[in-house]
């Protein structure tokens, strides 16, 4: 287990400006945050600046649990991941077999992209999301109500699993039946250094909208999650990967499991990267509708959420962008 305990930031108001102006000049720069930073700038600019945000600090630290994918005892393993799951909606795994060269280099890759020259990159840059390969700053530019500290690239693929297990009751392949790894979004996040960090944020507070998502992080961190209306850091850990439950996920299960509330924090030196996995279909033209599953409700626990597609769910989480409100409200019955 991994003791890890509680952070919080400060920001700070700002008065009303012309946003959507300022928003278009960042974004047709095609430079992103990294390129304001390469110019030297030492503050952050409106359109980044958060709202003041009070958490509790929590008096005690919490356990996030490390789960050893490559222990004997199958059914254990399956108890921590079911139990973390419903819980924290968060955990790491090691032994998972990935060699750890693989794991370093493709950080590499992802810093390598980020600190190219500003003009090779350029030519990446889109907000066409059915590009085979798309880089910007912020998907949700136009949506959000502040932009986030960030670049990113990523690309669409599919994937072939053994599914899983979510619930008891439930056959071990029926996730896999119901094709929710089907389709992979690789992420590579760019968190630049921030000149004024208690101002912005790497990430604002959100949940992820697809089922799972499998996260590498680098060795500096910053990555938090909500706890009990408290603010907990999730501390590299070296050869772990970062796995938490998404939107639809907790939606299927009916509220079984817990899709988490998390962030990250900007940082004022050294550059952040991550990857991320997400099982999501968004792109895909299916018109597989998804809902609760009907194993796991009851006249005594009746269907929670009304059914959705994966792209409907997808569109709407984009269009609302990271406001820090629950995208599940939106199909709450």
């Amino acid at each position: 287990m991994i003791i890890i305990t509680n952070m919080t930031t400060t920001t700070s108001t700002i008065a009303p400006y012309d946003r959507v102006t300022e928003l278009k000049a960042f974004d047709q720069a095609k430079t992103g945050v990294q390129g304001l930073v390469d110019a030297g700038i030492q503050h952050v600019p409106r359109i980044f600046i958060n709202q003041p945000e009070t958490i509790p600090k929590a008096p005690t630290s919490i356990e996030l649990p490390l789960i050893d994918l490559g222990s004997t005892d199958r059914a254990s393993t399956v108890e921590k991941i079911r139990e973390a799951s419903k819980n924290l909606g968060l955990f790491q795994v090691v032994n998972h077999g990935i060699p750890l060269s693989v794991m370093d280099e493709t950080l590499k890759g992802v810093r390598r992209f980020h600190e190219q020259d500003v003009e090779t990159k350029k030519r990446f840059y889109t907000r066409d999301a059915s590009n085979t390969v798309v880089y910007n700053s912020n998907i949700d530019l136009y949506s959000s109500p502040v932009a986030n500290w960030r670049d990113t690239f990523f690309g669409y693929g599919s994937v072939t699993s053994k599914g899983g297990r979510i619930a008891r009751g439930l056959e071990p392949n029926h996730l896999g039946d119901m094709d929710c790894d089907k389709g992979l979004t690789f992420v590579g996040h760019c968190y630049p250094a921030c000149p004024q960090p208690d101002l912005t944020m790497g990430a604002t507070k959100h949940m992820d909208d697809g089922f799972l998502t499998v996260l590498l992080q680098d060795d500096i961190g910053r990555l938090q999650i909500l706890h009990q209306n408290q603010w907990v850091g999730v501390p590299p850990t070296p050869g772990a990967l970062v796995i938490n439950i998404g939107d639809l996920l907790q939606m299927i299960s009916n509220d079984k499991l817990k899709s988490v509330e998390h962030r990250v924090l900007a940082n004022e030196k050294g550059l952040r990267v991550s990857v991320g996995c997400f099982f999501i279909t968004a792109l895909a033209a299916s018109t597989k509708v998804y809902g609760p599953i009907k194993e796991l409700v009851s006249d005594e626990n009746p269907p929670r959420y009304r059914e959705t597609t994966v792209h409907d769910y997808a569109q709407y989480s984009v269009s609302k962008g990271l406001d820090g409100v629950s995208r599940l409200l939106h199909l709450k019955i």
